[in-house]
């Protein structure tokens, strides 16, 4: 990525969350969202479970629902990130940490609940206040046994104000669902809230891949039955072209035809990729119209960045034997788009290879690099993006680079 500070700022954010006044389609699944946040304002709990592969916006699509929630629906949005959480203990504090930084409407509300955690709050600080953690920490066991109660006690001094209700977003589940604890503790909050005398009116919202909701279900299948699942598909041709059209005028920047048809296309529907595409695009362009070398630069630029942060971390870190490295580079230079045939790519390889095929399709499957395509043999790269970055770590040095290889605009 080029650093022209005469630009000014990018309209593009890789990497992180959207704000909410760049988001962008989703329109089924935020009505979804909507009526069930309606039946938990009428007092009726919900949980939702945000489905969807990795970039697809999950986060994204549950912070704008928290945003939209809180204004139109009078709920109470918490939103939790787990990354990093062992146990169910983790899970209350950082609960706990959330709701003492939650961004609220009414400063009456956030008052309260600081008072209300004021045993967890230190000393104000410049950007907000600080968290007393070894204090959290060590009440963490009891809060996480006290949940339910906690999230009935935190309505009750706000009610007054306007919330009607909870919604609690468990986000960044990736490590926390592999501990069977979790699966559990999650059906008891559900299932004694919904039995109670007076239960409360919560949204619970969880966010994950389809593979983390099973581990979920694995460790405890009673699981599958409390959630709604909500599935979050990659975003349309229409979709993107509205979001991609929408962000380069923001910036007084227009997009010629050809060039937005490389986009969508490397892109595919993943907002992850658009923005890490669109942001190296604003970068490469010199006159603010965005033609078909910008888009290129773009998108191999952005096939770059991604390809560090992801294949070269855990693809090529997992990958060490010679044999696997040498699989990996055939494929890039195996002619396709992004779907293959097994038995295709065995003919080019070496009977030492041809016996280590299989695993090696498994651990990309594992990695979430290839998934099985429809037909019987055929494999299926998650992200268009990554397969160009792994077919430009197999031109030899001297390759030109003016145009994307190999990996074709046409529809696979």
């Amino acid at each position: 990525m080029q650093g022209d500070t005469g630009k000014g700022r990018s309209p593009f954010y890789p990497g992180q969350p959207v704000p909410v006044e760049f988001f962008a389609g989703r329109r089924d699944q935020i009505e979804r969202i909507v009526r069930a946040a309606g039946q938990v304002r009428n007092g009726k709990p919900q949980a939702l479970f945000l489905v969807g592969e990795y970039g697809i916006g999950k986060s994204s699509l549950a912070a704008y629902a928290r945003r939209l929630l809180e204004k139109d629906c009078a709920l109470l949005g918490i939103h939790v990130f787990l990354g990093g959480a062992k146990d169910v203990a983790d899970v209350a504090t950082k609960t706990v940490e959330a709701t003492i930084k939650a961004r609220v409407y009414q400063p009456t509300v956030s008052e309260k609940i600081r008072n209300f955690l004021a045993k967890y709050v230190g000393q104000p600080e410049v950007f907000g206040v600080s968290i007393d953690f070894e204090r959290l920490r060590a009440d963490g066991p009891g809060l996480s046994r006290g949940f339910l109660p906690f999230l009935r006690e935190l309505l009750a001094r706000v009610r007054e104000d306007g919330p009607a209700g909870i919604l609690l977003i468990l986000d960044e589940i990736n490590g926390i669902s592999a501990n069977p604890e979790f699966a559990h503790f999650i059906k008891t909050v559900v299932d004694e809230n919904a039995t109670g005398d007076e239960p409360v009116p919560l949204l619970l919202m969880l966010c994950g891949t389809e593979e983390r909701r099973r581990d979920l279900i694995g460790h405890h299948p009673p699981v599958e039955r409390i959630f709604d699942v909500v599935d979050i598909a990659p975003m349309t041709e229409p979709e993107m072209v509205g979001f991609y059209t929408k962000a380069f005028e923001s910036v007084g920047m227009a997009v010629l035809p050809d060039a937005m048809k490389r986009l969508c296309h490397y892109a595919a529907g993943f907002p992850r990729v658009m923005h890490t595409i669109g942001d190296e695009v604003f970068w490469a362009d010199r006159d603010s119209v965005v033609d078909l070398p910008d888009a290129t630069a773009g998108v191999i630029g952005a096939a770059r960045e991604i390809g560090r942060k992801f294949v070269d971390a855990q693809v090529y870190q997992a990958l060490m034997s010679k044999d696997y490295r040498s699989i990996l580079e055939k494929l890039g230079r195996a002619q396709f788009d992004i779907a293959f045939k097994k038995a295709d790519i065995e003919q080019g390889l070496t009977p030492t290879e041809q016996g280590k095929f299989d695993n090696f399709l498994q651990r990309m499957k594992r990695l979430q690099v290839l998934r099985s395509g429809d037909a019987k043999g055929e494999y299926v790269f998650c992200s268009r993006i990554v397969r160009l970055y792994i077919v430009l770590n197999s031109l030899p040095p001297s390759s030109p680079e003016d145009e994307p290889p190999v990996v074709s605009d046409r529809a696979s």
